[in-house]
């Protein structure tokens, strides 16, 4: 039994990884990773780079990025992502930097919390494939109407040993997260 539920939620895992929806949303949400010196790390940078595509394509007319600091840390990562945007030509007015959360369960909390005080509602998420399924298991648990257009670059997809650490990594934090509905962000090694 318990293969069978490893299995089958690693195979959802990999089966939503797969999916690009770019139906239209009220907002773009980017999930943070490591930034240095508000420099966003090549993880953080391929989730902004498909971030300002889908804001382009007109997908939604405004993006969030997501995430506090480290101790010691200059900026979070959602001031990080912002000032990336920005630097991109993204309008600073249709970039919501949400400066909270440390962990995914805390971020997509913090993004719920702010969508619902601007009477947003619906969300395309933007992250790593692998990561898809359990950021929009969270976000539809804390109330949005929500999909996912992941990266499609970046450390987390170069490599099938990257791609098989992310698989088996979300699984296991799936699980936990669904068992205890409590956060299981495990340390990340994929170039971040």
């Amino acid at each position: 039994m318990g293969l069978v539920l490893v299995g089958g939620t690693a195979f959802r895992v990999w089966q939503v990884a797969r999916i690009d929806d770019y139906t239209t949303a009220d907002a773009i949400v980017v999930l943070g990773a490591a930034q240095y010196s508000g420099t966003p790390s090549s993880v953080f940078e391929a989730r902004l780079d498909q971030a300002y595509q889908l804001f382009e394509a007109g997908v939604a007319p405004r993006v969030i990025t997501v995430g506090g600091k480290q101790e010691g840390d200059l900026y979070t990562e959602a001031a990080s992502g912002k000032n990336y945007l920005q630097q991109r030509g993204v309008p600073a007015d249709r970039v919501l930097a949400v400066e909270t959360g440390s962990d995914t369960l805390r971020s997509v909390e913090a993004v719920a919390l702010a969508m619902k005080a601007r009477d947003m509602s619906s969300a395309v998420l933007v992250s790593d494939p692998w990561h898809s399924l359990r950021t929009r298991t969270m976000a539809r648990d804390a109330g949005l109407h929500a999909w996912t257009a992941p990266t499609r670059t970046g450390p987390a997809v170069y490599t099938r040993e990257s791609q098989a650490h992310g698989i088996a990594r979300e699984t296991f934090a799936l699980l936990w997260y669904q068992l205890t509905h409590f956060s299981a962000d495990f340390s990340y090694t994929a170039g971040q």
